[in-house]
């Protein structure tokens, strides 16, 4: 039962860094640009204190809505009661990483967009849209010269 109701209570986990992935930050976390629009994942980095979002924060995804030199103003919507609160935090960069959430979708555009051009050149139609998947079709087994077999576990054996 937790006593404590600090800044950083019950954070032994959720901001230990990974495996072989202690001590000093990367350089080539300074150099990623972030834009204003850009979503981005919120993950704190232990390394560093400065800047580093509520325990909250660990793990959300949120637009960035301004840019400075070492930060960037990050909205994240927070449920409040009933209601979708808009938060915006200031985050430096060393706890935010571009989001991959995205990724699937804009390949998805870039794919449609390449067919259609194609299917227009050719002078026809084609259906662009995801067509669920559907259900396995049905199989008969049958047991001619094909016996049933009867299972039986094997006896536990200590080999010393």
């Amino acid at each position: 039962m937790p006593h404590s109701f600090g800044y950083r209570a019950r954070t032994r986990d959720m901001f230990k860094r990974a495996f072989k992935e202690k001590g000093q930050i990367k350089l080539s976390t300074y150099l990623i640009t972030y834009r204003v629009g850009d979503i981005v994942d919120i993950k704190a980095n232990a390394a560093q204190q400065r800047g580093m979002p509520h325990k909250y924060y660990h793990g959300r995804t949120g637009i960035v809505y301004n840019v400075t030199p070492h930060a960037v103003g990050v909205i994240v919507y927070k449920v409040v009661g009933n209601r979708y609160i808009e938060k915006r935090v200031n985050i430096r960069v060393e706890h935010i990483k571009h989001s991959k959430c995205r990724q699937e979708f804009l390949d998805r555009v870039k794919k449609n967009h390449e067919l259609h051009a194609e299917a227009k050149a050719k002078g026809e139609r084609v259906t662009l849209k995801r067509i669920p998947v559907l259900p396995r079709g049905a199989q008969t087994v049958s047991t001619k010269d094909n016996a049933p077999q009867t299972l039986a576990p094997l006896p536990y054996e200590t080999t010393i």
